[in-house]
């Protein structure tokens, strides 16, 4: 966020009436208070955050490793010939356009480039997500109502 997009939003909530309004972002923390003719802003910037050390796992035994292996290679080969369908935004992954409505694509439903397939809610904006590619649904690799990352898999689709 810019100065110029704060300094806008700051003439918006004067005029709007509102007494307070706080704007809480990833790096960005914004309050900004009205009242009796003045405005106070208060800006706040996170220092970015540490990386998680990954843990380090136990030994285990060189049988059930190699079974693992074996398994994740498997299931990787199988995956490998299917398309992601990634989100193209940070927000709120949702497979149903309301809570009382079906779902917009089920495993085993055929999509086409125009197909919604999701909604991902990012700032109180509701965003409809097209498959891009044709296909049968193969997979849904997210939670409804979980968080998603830019660039996440969504779903797995088969192209034949």
């Amino acid at each position: 966020m810019d100065l110029k997009e704060i300094q806008n939003l700051i003439k918006f909530v004067a005029k709007s009436g509102a007494t307070e309004v706080k704007l809480e972002m990833e790096d960005v923390k914004i309050t900004i208070k009205t009242g009796s003719g003045k405005t106070e802003t208060t800006i706040v910037q996170q220092a970015p955050m540490a990386m998680p050390q990954m843990p380090v796992a136990a030994p285990t035994a060189p049988q059930a490793a190699s079974d693992t292996t074996q398994a994740d290679s498997s299931e990787k080969e199988n995956d490998s010939k299917y398309i992601e369908i990634k989100s193209p935004i940070i927000g709120t992954f949702y497979r149903k356009p309301s809570p009382d409505k079906p779902v917009f694509v089920e495993v085993g439903d055929t999509v086409t480039p125009e197909s919604i397939v999701c909604i991902v809610e990012a700032m109180k904006l509701f965003n409809e997500i097209e498959s891009e590619v044709s296909g049968k649904i193969v997979k849904v690799l997210v939670d409804d109502g979980t968080p998603v990352e830019f660039g996440q898999p969504l779903f797995l689709v088969d192209p034949s």
